[in-house]
Parts: structure tokens; sequence; C-alpha cells
């Protein structure tokens, strides 16, 4: 018997020579005899051509009609056998531009070929079953529809909602008699939710509806805008309080006053937008310190409502009728003088004693002030160069815990002079 050893070596000797045979078979059918690589065809067919720009014939009145015009074309690609076994059919595109077809009529397009594998180019196509695609283009009819709007949801308790509003409320629509002729009306919807408390407002796509109120495909309907602006505006009536804003001052506090206004409230209606977070109408300003010297009681103001909203009253004007409720006046001499700023290398005396100082306040608060707790401030910063006698004006102060003002206007007389050596001391001279 033979070796088995022998064996196992004949059987290793024959495997290698049938690979160096499939390897001089793959490198001929690959390459040739002379050593470049082997040119092979493929034959793709029923590649579907894809139509862009149809949107723009709409624009000008026109439609492509599939019956008519090219669907598919055929494409014999040559390379190398190991090149194409990679080629992946739906990686070839097959394109037709309709964006400068200007009239109807059935015409010849050329296309444009493609590969989405970078590894494949159109230099690649040997032959094309067509050379340019036939397309089929055909003018659209038109006709004008109603829009309508429907309406799902509610409001809140206490709100109130008008009709929906829509940015347009008929719509033109194109294509084939027998595609639009159908059309009765198109349907937006405009969901408000559960309980809505404020205005809505939505870009809406739109459905097509026939005779009978039945739903339609929309096949080859080319309408002249894709979406529908639909609002719905929700509303409130609020009763507004209405207010004076008072300019407050030491001793003179909103506290202060008996006063009221005619009348008091008014109702408002409006968007509830609008309308959120208000619960008051200004009438206008008031500075108590005019308001305390002067003799007027009763004030007239205009009711202005918040933009866009409705005064539900009828009533356009409010009056304020005023006066001070608690507010005493008295005058206090106090003999408490400083003065701040002084110029520099200069020596400055007061000659003013006393001065007679009017306050006010609630009566509580202006008994308890005594001339102790005021005190009149002379500023001398406008007096940085000067020298003499002036009347400058003052700042009166008063320094108790209760709230006091102090109404007019005080000066009190300085003397401003150079500042003298001290004399000698004969006692250290000697």
């Amino acid at each position: 018997m033979p070796n088995e050893g022998m064996r196992k070596r004949k059987a290793v000797y024959i495997l290698l020579a049938l690979l160096m045979a499939a390897a001089v078979w793959l490198y001929v059918d690959n390459f040739g005899n002379n050593g470049g690589p082997r040119q092979v065809e493929v034959e793709l067919t029923g590649i579907p051509i894809t139509y862009i720009g149809e949107s723009g014939l709409a624009d000008r009145g026109l439609m492509l009609l599939a019956e008519g015009s090219s669907e598919t074309v055929d494409l014999t690609l040559t390379g190398s056998r190991f090149q194409l076994m990679h080629l992946d059919p739906e990686d070839v595109r097959v394109v037709v531009d309709l964006s400068k077809v200007e009239s109807a009529g059935i015409q010849s397009i050329s296309y444009q070929s493609s590969f989405l594998d970078r590894r494949f180019s159109s230099n690649m196509i040997k032959e094309r079953s067509i050379t340019s695609a036939t397309v089929n283009i055909s003018e659209l009819n038109n006709r004008t529809v109603d829009v309508i709007c429907d309406l799902v949801g509610n409001v809140a308790e206490g709100y109130s909602a008008g009709q929906p509003q829509l940015s347009q409320t008929t719509l033109e629509i194109r294509g084939q008699s027998e595609d639009i002729d159908p059309v009765s009306y198109v349907k937006v919807t405009l969901d408000i939710g559960e309980n809505a408390v404020e205005s809505i407002s939505q870009s809406l796509s739109f459905q097509y509806y026939g005779e009978n109120n039945q739903l339609l495909d929309g096949t080859g309907i080319h309408p002249t805008v894709q979406t529908i602006q639909a609002s719905l505006f929700v509303y409130v009536t609020k009763d507004l309080e209405l207010e004076v804003d008072f300019q407050e001052y030491p001793g003179l506090r909103e506290d202060n006053l008996d006063y009221v206004i005619r009348p008091g409230i008014i109702a408002v209606s409006g968007e509830a937008g609008l309308l959120r977070g208000i619960n008051s109408i200004t009438l206008g300003k008031l500075d108590l310190m005019d308001l305390y010297s002067s003799d007027v009681k009763r004030h007239t103001f205009s009711i202005i409502v918040p933009e866009g909203c409705e005064n539900l009253s009828g009533v356009t004007r409010a009056t304020l009728e005023i006066d001070f409720a608690d507010l005493e006046r008295a005058h206090v001499t106090t003999e408490r003088f400083q003065h701040i700023n002084a110029p520099s290398g200069k020596q400055v005396t007061i000659l003013t004693g006393s001065l007679n100082v009017s306050i006010f306040g609630t009566a509580e608060d202006v008994a308890a002030v005594t001339g102790e707790d005021i005190t009149v401030t002379a500023d001398l910063s406008s007096y940085s160069g000067a020298s003499g006698t002036y009347n400058v004006p003052a700042v009166v102060e008063v320094n108790t815990p209760g709230d006091v003002g102090v109404s007019g206007t005080y000066q009190v007389q300085v003397t401003i002079q150079e500042e003298t050596a001290p004399e000698p001391d004969d006692d250290l001279e000697e």
C-alpha cells in the first residue's frame, strides 16, 4: 500500500494546481491576453424617468400627462466584469427637467443620467434605448371653489369666540377637466383644543370634497397655494378697576387722601391674550405736591381702554373727587444749622440764628416735631472762589420717625472769609 504521507502530499499538489488554473482563468477573463482589462457589457432595462419642475409647469398653466410621455429608459453599460458586478440598478438616475417648457404639445427633451455610486460615470453608457424623452404637455383647466373651515374643540367657560377667519375664502385649482370638475369645495380643519382661553392661528393643509360631501383623493389637481391660514379670535369680558397714579412725597402719601373715582369699574371686552394679566386701567398721574398747593378738588380723565379692546360700559370719562383726609400743617422754628462743601482755605460763619420752617403730615407726626428735629444745611459748592456775605440756598430735613414733609424754599445768610493765621503766643517768645 502507498505510504499515507505520499497520498496527502499528492492531494495538496492537486489542490494547488486547481487554484492556479482558476487564477489564470480569472486573469484571462478580466484582463485578456494582452494584460488590459477585458470589457464586458450589462443591460439595464426599465429604468424609471424622474420628471422635475412640474410645479413650475402648473404656474404657467401647463401640466405633464402620463399618457404619451416616456416612462422608462434602457441602458447598456460597458466595463470590467469585476467593476460591473458591483453595479446596483437602484443607483442609476434618469432625470428630465421641465422648467423650460413654455407651451403645450408633445415634445422631445433630453435627459440626464447619473450614478449615485461614484465608481461609475456616464462614460460607461454604451447604448441608450432612447436619446431623449417624449413628454406630453397639456394646458391646465382652472376653476375656483369655496374654502370651508371645520372648527374642532371648544372655548373655556367665560370666554367667547367669533367665526374662524381664513386668509382666503376661495381657491383656484388647476388640472384636467376630469380631475377638477368633481371638486365642489375644499375644507380645512382648525382644532382649538379643549377649553381654549386664547386666540389661535394655524397654517392648514386642505382636502378636496365632491358632491354629497364625498372626500376626493386630489390626484391630478394643482392648487395655486398649498396651505391656508386659519385664525380664531377668543374673547373675554373683564371688569377693570380705574386707578390714578399718585406721585408721593414725604408727608404727602396716598394714605393721606380721601378720594373716590366715578365710575370705579368698567366692563371691557377684548382678545384673551390682550387682557391676560390686566386688571386695572390707570387714568393718569397726579402730583400730590401740586395738589397740596392747589384748591382744585375735582379732576376729570378720559378712559382709555387697552388697544384692541372694547369698552362695554359706554362711559368714556371718569371723575376723581379728592381731598386730604389727615393732613396737618405747622410752623416750627429751628436753630440747628450746618454747611457743606466749604471753600478750601476759607472760614465760613452762618449768620442766620433761627429759621421758621413750614411742615406738613398727619396730625400725629407733625405734633411730634420740635426745633431740635429739624436741620438746615447750606450747600456752598457754588461759592468755591467767593468771599463776603451771601444768602445761600438751604435744604431742610426733618429727622423724626414720622412721615413729615417740608414746603417752601429756604436760604440762610453766611459769611465767607480768608482764614487768618493765629497770633503768636507772647509767653513762648519770651
